[in-house]
């Protein structure tokens, strides 16, 4: 592709072996890659195109429209898992150019580019509070320190491992999860594009899975199927990406006769910084800080608190957080802690309880969703006047994305509407992040500057 190290590059698939090669390949030439979530749409793809300054792109065939539709596409990208029997003469020249077509004409070695620790490897995105998309940059010697911290400390990672789970190759989460760890260690990795709770029991059982990985709302689901399975295999379950209510815990162990690991990472600092397992597990607490990282509380003023009080998580480590060209680096890293945007409680043997955000950020399902940039969307269509958008307890998925909307003139508050909405939402932006409750408001709470006071719409939705 004429591609030189330092080049960005853009990876768009499903969990599969080619997504996961292209990870690697993107790293082993010294390029930085730049992984984007198969649900993303092109007018979220043309922020992180624009953002990263991405050189090409390599894409799986069946996620090719919507990047093909976005502004600011680069001119070299190759796609891959192509049909050449699909469109006649144009299908079997559209094969003749994938990736698989050009890999084929390489010599079968490659020698890794010549990289320093420090050179980056990974730009990350993580949608901030704003909704503008914020890239986090990790160097080589990141993807070695935290397959040295969480997987060796706290999993007891082994090379007769099988690693499965949930969470996309574009998520730090699942990039660890089910590709770097496994490969520090040499174990294997069990990859699947689409999978329900039923199915990922399935696979467990059929590849004889060691180490799960999904969030809550998977465990969830799973407890009550769990006894239909084969899972004597598995040895180790870990949540990570929304908060893990006791009960879910204790429904999964039930189960499956496995304590879960709970965890807390960030696309930050690129993975699971506080966790605990086995006889070092305490109900209720996410654990203690993984060896190699230290965490404490902060006041306001930024200054630790004692055990017993509420403030805001911070973390030092071997990981830390670098934003691509963007202000609010300033408000993440304070006297060389990494603020993690979540409100925690440290009791006096040192473990780490979580209690709620500290910004405006959705958690719902393990996806970390911003209220403006569902907003955004809702504020495209032609009968929204004004909207707020924030997270509202729901016992199946953490947090549920909650609407509340003022219409325009000649537009009546309607269950019908309601669908509509969420409907236009689904094709705005990834269409997990719609809102699956519309609440119609004559008005919205506001200061007497104008802004929007979201904590008035968030008391309503906790008492609505």
């Amino acid at each position: 592709m004429g591609l030189v190290p330092g080049n960005r590059v853009l990876l768009r698939g499903a969990n599969t072996p080619l997504m996961a090669a292209c990870v690697l390949a993107v790293f082993k030439a010294g390029c930085v890659a730049v992984p984007t979530m198969p649900l993303l749409r092109a007018r979220e793809l043309g922020a992180i195109l624009a953002k990263a300054e991405v050189n090409a792109a390599l894409c799986a065939d069946g996620l090719r429209a919507e990047l093909d539709a976005a502004p600011g596409l680069p001119a070299k990208v190759l796609y891959f898992g192509c049909e050449a029997g699909e469109g006649g003469a144009a299908g079997a020249a559209h094969a003749a150019n994938s990736l698989e077509a050009r890999m084929a004409e390489q010599p079968a070695q490659f020698e890794a580019v010549d990289t320093a620790a420090d050179d980056i490897c990974l730009i990350s995105f993580t949608s901030g509070t704003t909704g503008v998309p914020k890239g986090t940059m990790h160097f080589h010697r990141d993807i070695l320190a935290i397959c040295d911290c969480f997987p060796r400390e706290v999993l007891r990672s082994r090379a007769d491992d099988v690693f499965i789970g949930t969470p996309p190759l574009a998520f730090t989460f699942g990039l660890g999860g089910l590709l770097l760890f496994p490969l520090r260690v040499g174990a294997s990795a069990v990859l699947l594009e689409k999978l329900t709770p039923e199915s990922l029991l399935q696979a467990v059982e059929r590849h004889g899975a060691t180490v799960c990985f999904t969030a809550p709302t998977f465990y969830r689901q799973m407890a009550p199927l769990a006894a239909k399975y084969d899972l004597s295999s598995l040895r180790q379950s870990v949540s990570a990406g929304e908060a893990l209510p006791l009960a879910t815990r204790e429904s999964w162990q039930q189960a499956s006769g496995l304590a879960m690991i709970d965890g807390i990472g960030a696309t930050e600092l690129l993975h699971i910084f506080i966790a605990a397992a086995d006889q070092q597990i305490r109900p209720g607490a996410t654990g203690k800080p993984v060896p190699g990282y230290r965490a404490c509380v902060l006041d306001r003023d930024g200054q630790p608190v004692g055990p017993g009080v509420i403030g805001r998580l911070a973390v030092k480590g071997p990981t830390g957080c670098r934003y691509l060209a963007d202000e609010r680096q300033r408000e993440y890293v304070l006297n060389g802690w990494n603020l993690t945007g979540d409100a925690y409680e440290m009791d006096a043997d040192g473990y780490f309880y979580y209690r709620s955000r500290t910004d405006d950020m959705i958690i719902s399902a393990g996806y970390n969703i911003a209220g403006p940039e569902v907003e955004d969307a809702l504020l495209r269509h032609p009968a929204v006047a004004e909207c707020g958008v924030v997270g509202r307890a729901d016992e199946e998925r953490g947090q549920i994305v909650e609407a509340h909307v003022v219409l325009k003139p000649g537009h009546q508050a309607s269950a019908r509407l309601a669908a509509e909405l969420q409907e236009f939402v689904k094709g705005q932006i990834a269409p997990y992040k719609y809102p699956r409750a519309v609440r119609f408001l004559s008005t919205l709470p506001r200061t007497e500057t104008g802004k929007l006071q979201r904590f008035k719409l968030r008391d309503a939705a906790t008492t609505s």
